[in-house]
């Protein structure tokens, strides 16, 4: 059974997640709370699986006590449950430990999918921002890659992306075709590809400016 703390300053909130899961058959709601002092009393003295907690909170707000939870329970899982927009606060709230940030205006079955999904210790957020977050991590990652090449690296590959043939490539740059080729082979080596087309790809990819 997963056991699950609410946290929130409105009754018709906690008591949404009581009545909806008095009878669940893995989910139960251990205690409701109005307040973020209020949790550390609680999970001192009852087992508990995941919190679901809102981010404004009377005397400590949600945020500052997710942090302080993990730091002495780190095995309890945390999602962040509010009316603020995910774009705003789902990656700051992932980043302070929450296991996931869902809006109020989810149903009550992405509710449910989320406890069950933070009590493995999964991130759960939205389908839009995990492909968000997904696209970003992958354009840091390539931009890191990048960094590693040198400033005429970088030239070749713009010119290579944009059509240019070695013979063009050495008349712009001013250099010869032999030299062009020797550049071609260590972005061959650095980008991790092994023809022209994956190297002009990945050119592509990412902004060279």
């Amino acid at each position: 059974m997963i056991k699950v703390l609410v946290v929130d300053n409105h009754p018709i909130v906690t008591t949404g997640f009581e009545l909806f899961f008095r009878n669940h058959e893995t989910i139960q709601v251990v205690g409701t709370l109005s307040n973020g002092v209020d949790i550390f009393d609680f999970v001192r003295n009852n087992p508990v699986n995941v919190i679901i907690s809102e981010i404004e909170l009377p005397e400590l707000n949600g945020i500052t006590a997710l942090r302080a939870i993990k730091k002495e329970y780190s095995h309890i899982n945390i999602i962040m449950y509010s009316y603020h927009p995910e774009e705003i606060y789902a990656i700051s709230t992932i980043k302070a430990g929450a296991s996931g940030y869902i809006s109020k205006s989810e149903n009550l079955d992405f509710i449910e999918k989320g406890i069950v999904a933070a009590n493995k210790g999964e991130v759960y957020l939205s389908e839009k921002m995990s492909k968000h977050l997904k696209y970003n991590d992958a354009r840091m990652s390539k931009s890191r890659i990048y960094k590693r090449l040198s400033a005429r690296e970088v030239e070749v590959l713009k010119l290579l992306s944009s059509g240019k043939k070695n013979k063009e490539i050495a008349k712009e740059l001013d250099i010869n075709e032999k030299t062009v080729s020797t550049y071609k082979a260590r972005l061959y080596k650095k980008l991790n590809v092994n023809n022209l087309i994956d190297l002009v790809n990945q050119g592509k990819q990412i902004d060279l400016t």
